[in-house]
């Protein structure tokens, strides 16, 4: 069945329906308007984006310092590694002190007199015997903890991770302590 077209009389003067009001664009103007580069080429689009990921990367660095768990490395997300952390950090370790006494007895070997040099270094290495007992307890009482609070589920490597992070300083610890020095995890 044909339509029939509406009478005269009852037609609008001025389109104001589907009607697009203006010529059909040609072949060549519609795809000369959607040819794009596909990486923006210019200046101001690399300094954009360098610019962006400039301001992630400072996002990221805050935030895994602050310990926020996004941020953080495989290595240190979850509640267990960051028992191992806070229990770390609310302790006093001698393997704080390594980095300080390595320089003191490099400038001690400067010290021509074979006898200081010679005590230096027996001290250094009676030091770090000292500091390797105080990580082999801390570990095992990092992962002793950790057995009694999360059982069969306790993840390997906990008395490693916070041994580790014992010898650091603890200005230098990346993510920081978020506890203060005696404020032991529960």
């Amino acid at each position: 069945m044909a339509k029939t077209p509406p009478p005269a009389d009852t037609a609008p003067e001025t389109p104001s329906g589907p009607g697009k009001n203006r010529p059909t664009p040609s072949r060549a103007d519609q795809e000369a308007a959607r040819k794009r580069p596909l990486v923006a080429n210019t200046k101001e689009a690399r300094a954009r984006a360098k610019a962006d990921l400039a301001a992630a990367r400072e996002k990221a660095r805050i935030g895994m310092a602050n310990g926020e768990e996004r941020y953080l490395t495989p290595r240190d997300r979850g509640p267990q590694r960051k028992f191992a952390r806070d229990y770390t950090d609310a302790g006093w370790h001698a393997g704080e002190l390594v980095m300080p006494l390595l320089v003191l007895v490099i400038l001690l070997s400067l010290v021509p007199n074979t006898s200081i040099v010679f005590y230096a270094y027996l001290g250094l290495w009676a030091f770090i015997l000292f500091v390797v007992a105080d990580m082999i307890m801390l570990s095992r009482k990092v992962k002793k903890l950790a057995a009694e609070k999360w059982g069969d589920r306790r993840e390997k490597g906990l008395g490693w991770y916070a041994a580790m992070r014992s010898v650091q300083m603890r200005f230098m610890r990346l993510p920081k302590p978020q506890v203060a020095r005696g404020a032991f995890p529960a």
